[in-house]
């Protein structure tokens, strides 16, 4: 089994050869992250593991996305092993990271006295600021209206060029992971995800692109090239699910596929533009340089440079090179 270095703030006990308890430091970030889910692989993975897995969290005041994908990590493979795995004296400020992605019915977890549903996780600044949600609320209003002008000849283009529903909805991965549905004006032929795999994926790593992708339709072509097919988004801004400017939306089967250092861009919501917009991303074909864009983002954010991307994402909006998510 992996050992934790003196420092790492864990520790683990066999009580048993039935039970075993991994105590958790006070903060579970990144780098302890990586030890956590080493430490419970390797217990569900010896010769003889244990029936029960005890997680104790007693000592930790502090999660973010890291540590939610290292104990999803654990919990499957937990469950492939059928070995128990509980949760104990889960202390407020986690219990609210596990409510948020909602894992309050799939963990079975024991809660300190003190947790309330009122209870907010804290993972990055930027969630917590109430001046940029004001902008994103106004900013999505704007955006809202432009669509509302817009909508018509969209839709009377899109139903002339190919048969289906107007809009395009997917289930998208938001901040610690929370699912929601993302909006956009169809740019593909109605049957596009059952044909999905038919098509070659130009990019490595857990994202999908294809720039010469055969279900894109000849009006849906130029909706991407303008990205008039991202407006309908603006209504996920207002919702809360997104903002003007984060960090790419993934797919959960994309958020699936995560390393633990992967899950750090979901410390954020995602938005309608960001570093990625602004830094080619028809270019770009790896996933590690989308996980660059996106921590870049996440360590220079202020409310200055969330305006800097979006005066950006404007002058660029008609390049013909700017692409689609």
């Amino acid at each position: 089994m992996t050992t934790p270095s003196p420092n790492s703030g864990f520790s683990s006990l066999s009580l048993s050869d039935k039970q075993s308890v991994i105590e958790l430091p006070e903060r579970l970030t990144v780098l302890e992250a990586v030890t956590f889910k080493d430490m419970g692989e390797d217990l569900c993975q010896q010769d003889q593991p244990p029936q029960k897995i005890v997680l104790n969290f007693s000592k930790t005041k502090f999660m973010d996305s890291s540590g939610l994908g290292a104990l999803i990590g654990i919990y499957k493979t937990a469950t492939k092993q059928e070995i128990e795995l509980i949760l104990e004296s889960v202390q407020p400020p986690v219990m609210a990271v596990f409510s948020m992605a909602g894992l309050l019915d799939i963990l079975k977890i024991n809660a300190a006295p003190e947790w309330s549903e009122e209870s907010q996780p804290e993972t990055h600044p930027s969630v917590n600021s109430k001046i940029k949600r004001m902008l994103d609320i106004i900013g999505a209003l704007v955006g809202l209206l432009i669509t509302a002008i817009i909508f018509l000849p969209i839709v009377i283009a899109i139903k002339v060029d190919s048969p289906g529903p107007i809009f395009f909805q997917q289930t998208r991965c938001g901040w610690l992971g929370k699912k929601f549905k993302i909006w956009k004006f169809r740019s593909m032929c109605s049957d596009a995800e059952a044909l999905k795999k038919q098509v070659a994926n130009q990019a490595s790593g857990a994202f999908f692109k294809n720039d010469n992708d055969p279900r894109v339709t000849k009006v849906g072509r130029f909706l991407r090239r303008t990205s008039l097919d991202e407006f309908p988004q603006f209504w996920n801004v207002l919702k809360g699910d997104m903002s003007l400017v984060g960090t790419r939306p993934p797919t959960p089967e994309e958020v699936d596929s995560y390393q633990v250092p992967q899950w750090q861009r979901l410390d954020v919501k995602p938005g309608i533009t960001g570093e990625w917009q602004v830094n080619g991303r028809s270019q770009i074909r790896n996933f590690e340089d989308v996980i660059r864009l996106d921590l870049r983002y996440q360590q220079n954010w202020s409310l200055k440079h969330d305006l800097t991307l979006i005066i950006k994402t404007v002058t660029i909006i008609f390049n013909k090179d700017s692409g689609a998510v």
